[in-house]
Parts: C-alpha cells; sequence; structure tokens
C-alpha cells in the first residue's frame, strides 16, 4: 500500500506552502530512463545521493525523519544552506519536498515516477520551484543558473540518466581540447 508522508502529531508544525504561488523560479523537466521506477525511487529516497547528479550541491546531510539539511555551492565561492521536508512519499512514484521556514532560500519539488510507454523503462518528472535570497546571495543563486534554469536541471537529468543507466556520468574532464599545443607528440 502507498504510504502518503503529512504533517501528523508527531512532526512540528510548519508552513504548508515555502514558494508562494506565481514567485520565483519554477522547472518542470521529463527524461526516460530504461531502469525500474523501484531502482530509480531507491536512489532519489536517500538525499546524499543528490551531489552526485547535481554538480552544484555541495552536501546532503539526513538530520530526521523526512528531513535534511542541504548545502549548495554558488559562484564566487559562496554557498546557501537549507532544511527541507520531505511532505509526500509514494514508494517508487513521487517525493515531495520544501524548505523549511528560516531556510536562506525558499524551495520546493517533486520527483514522479511513472512507467515509459511500450515497457521502455520510467519516465522521470523533476520539478522545482525556488525563490533566489536578496542580495549578493541571490545574484550568486541566479549567476548559478544564469538566463536557463531549465537548460541546466535538463542537463542533470540527462546526467542522471547515464548515472543510473551506465554506472557513471560522461565527462571530458581531464581531457584535452585536442588542439596541437596541448596534444604530447
Amino acid at each position: 500500500m502507498a504510504q502518503i508522508h503529512t504533517s501528523n502529531q508527531d512532526k512540528p508544525q510548519t508552513e504548508n506552502v515555502s514558494v508562494p504561488h506565481e514567485q520565483g523560479i519554477h522547472v518542470v523537466r521529463s527524461i526516460t530512463i530504461n531502469r525500474s521506477a523501484e531502482d530509480l525511487y531507491n536512489f532519489w529516497h536517500d538525499p546524499t545521493h543528490m551531489p552526485d547528479v547535481f554538480k552544484y550541491i555541495e552536501s546532503v546531510q539526513v538530520t530526521g525523519p523526512d528531513r535534511a539539511h542541504w548545502t549548495i555551492k554558488l559562484p564566487a565561492n559562496q554557498k546557501a544552506e537549507f532544511d527541507v521536508e520531505v511532505y509526500t512519499d509514494v514508494p517508487n512514484e513521487v517525493i515531495s519536498w520544501r524548505s523549511l521556514p528560516e531556510s536562506e532560500m525558499a524551495n520546493a519539488g517533486s520527483v514522479r515516477f511513472r512507467p515509459a510507454p511500450s515497457e521502455r523503462g520510467t519516465e522521470v518528472q523533476l520539478t522545482i520551484e525556488f525563490v533566489p535570497p536578496g542580495g549578493a546571495l541571490g545574484k550568486a543563486v541566479l549567476n548559478l543558473f544564469g538566463e536557463a534554469p531549465a537548460q541546466y536541471i535538463g542537463q542533470y537529468l540527462r546526467e542522471f540518466k547515464q548515472l543510473m543507466e551506465t554506472g557513471e556520468k560522461a565527462t571530458t574532464e581531464g581531457q584535452t581540447s585536442g588542439r596541437q599545443d596541448e596534444v604530447e607528440q
């Protein structure tokens, strides 16, 4: 039976919305991955895996049931930190989270897993919303994603696909550009 986590007596009450309606940046991207929904869900269910997918995530530390502390890397050696809670968790179907009050960056998101047509794996839909903080930190967040946050999120999903289908992400890091003066003879 699917289990949905919502606020209950055992959890501290929090605001229901971390990103106000029609504020901030909203990105929705999907990709089909040739793996089972269970495999993909299990990877996402452990938030400490997120630095393996999103290069701007420095660390994720689990701080309690359905809670984690995130540190993200920003341009100019800046960082932002925030705490999130998972408020929906349906095994092999969806995980939804939101930042807690007092976080440096209001954010929310979900990842959904659906069978792909013709039994070709799983469709993964990632939705991310965030409101960059003000001042220098806000500018650094915007510089991280530039003019096209959807492009970056799409790239990270493609890297997630590579990781899940092959066990590694393709990279050109450490390779020469092929220019004659860089190639040893």
